[in-house]
């Protein structure tokens, strides 16, 4: 099927034909998102297929975040707007983990890895990473890590 870019191009063609103003608008954004980080360096550049998901994970987690701010806020129509583009974006990443698969994971890891106490958090968190592979957030992640290894 070609890279995901190309995906997510042909996706916002079929949204903007069956006129999905939430689809159209979301995955331009995440292409204008794309953009951005292509031509961000010295000189433009093709991303890869795991560089367009990390975009689209970080675009989703701002969305995330937008909903729980307007819904704490009690602008519920925005909280809701921010989530259907999420739910969106949430097409393209990996299935997320359960917080007990990534417990699971993060105790395999640091085992394999003869990881203990937070000396080796840096490592640490460089094999759990790479575990994981995009699944779970930085920030769910490195909680998990920090609360094994301190334990």
């Amino acid at each position: 099927m070609g890279t995901l870019k190309e995906r997510l191009t042909e996706d916002m063609r079929a949204a903007m034909k069956s006129r999905d103003e939430v689809v159209t608008s979301t995955l331009r954004m995440a292409l204008a998102a794309v953009g951005v980080v292509e031509v961000s360096g010295k000189a433009k550049r093709e991303l890869s297929d795991d560089e367009v998901l990390a975009v689209i994970a970080k675009e989703a987690k701002k969305r995330r975040e937008a909903e729980v701010a307007f819904a704490d806020a009690g602008r519920t129509e925005q909280a809701a707007k921010e989530r259907a583009e999420e739910e969106v974006l949430a097409r393209y990443l990996p299935k997320q983990l359960t917080d007990e698969e990534l417990v699971t994971i993060v105790t395999e890891a640091l085992a394999a890895g003869g990881f203990s106490g937070m000396g080796s958090m840096g490592p640490a968190m460089k094999a759990v990473q790479a575990a994981v592979a995009g699944r779970a957030e930085g920030g769910k992640v490195s909680a998990e890590v920090r609360r094994q290894l301190a334990g």
